[in-house]
């Protein structure tokens, strides 16, 4: 098994697919129920263990999810409201740092990931073909990016982040 991508490497969709877009944002609106399966019960030790050697902790993975989520919801609403907006990229690793990004509570992470997910679910659910054509541009990768690329990102985003709790998990015995 591949420790640093256990849920697999991401796959970017190659054309439009409606059904695995209803799939994926299905995904995406489970994601919180499944990591607040999978951390239920979590001691502040636990979430303040590293998933892996040097990476980050539970909960800067939870804080992360958060950051990542809100700005991906925020990303598919301008490219469904602009054309080809550019977005501005942002350095995770410089927010897991902060003193948010590395609090062990991690209510205010969860409570921002429900509401996120429903929104971004919501959203994402009536995106018709015409629509999951839309872009915005990515300055550091350099391109276009889809609307029907989001789901598929972030869908795997969420299961790989849950991956790396649950290998922790296992491997720690708890």
């Amino acid at each position: 098994m591949d420790l640093k991508n256990p849920a697999g490497p991401y796959q970017a969709p190659e054309k439009f697919d409606a059904k695995l877009v209803k799939e994926q944002t299905a995904s995406i609106e489970e994601f919180p129920t499944k990591l607040k399966q999978c951390i239920s019960g979590f001691s502040q030790e636990q979430l303040g263990t590293r998933t892996l050697p040097g990476n980050w902790t539970v909960a800067q993975v939870i804080h992360h999810l958060a950051d990542s989520h809100m700005n991906a919801l925020l990303r598919l609403k301008l490219a469904l409201t602009e054309d080809n907006p550019g977005i501005k990229p942002y350095p995770e690793w410089l927010w897991a740092e902060l003193v948010d990004g590395k609090d062990l509570d991690i209510a205010p992470s969860m409570e921002i990931l429900g509401g996120i997910h429903r929104r971004f679910s919501q959203v994402l659910y009536n995106v018709d073909e015409s629509a999951a054509h839309r872009t915005y541009f990515h300055s550091e990768m350099e391109r276009k990016v889809l609307v029907y690329e989001i789901p598929a990102l972030y869908s795997w985003h969420g299961l790989h982040h849950l991956a790396h709790i649950e290998l922790l998990k296992k491997d720690r015995g708890w």
